[in-house]
């Protein structure tokens, strides 16, 4: 039992200082106007280099992930045929496929579906 303490320490320790070693080593050290500008041959720029995001697609994005592992979900659910009682499969099927249409229709009425904003 000791013996495996003593080798827990030993990993966490060197966990520790293996992140404590990447912080000082990968710390960036110049930061100045020229390098974070961005590069126009020379010339000051006329616009934003840098063009803002859109948090409605971040939203679609978010939305198709949760969405996506919900059908893997409901697709290992075709393994167990065998295996489980037809009344639960079906049932448990069901409710799944009535909380994914009520997500949607949730996300419907918010409008976080909308593609134009």
């Amino acid at each position: 039992m000791f013996n495996m303490i003593f080798i827990l320490f030993i990993i966490l320790f060197i966990c520790l200082f293996l992140i404590l070693m990447n912080l000082f080593l990968m710390k960036k050290m110049n930061v100045n106007r020229e390098k974070s500008s961005p590069y126009e041959c020379g010339f000051d720029p006329y616009t934003f280099g840098h063009v803002p995001f859109s948090i409605q697609f971040y939203l679609i994005s978010i939305i198709f992930l949760i969405f996506d592992i919900e059908i893997a979900l409901l697709l290992s659910l075709i393994p167990s045929i065998y295996s489980i009682n037809l009344f639960y499969l079906m049932t448990y099927g069901l409710m799944f496929i009535i909380i994914l249409i009520f997500g949607v229709m949730i996300e419907w009425n918010q409008g976080s579906l909308n593609w134009i904003i």
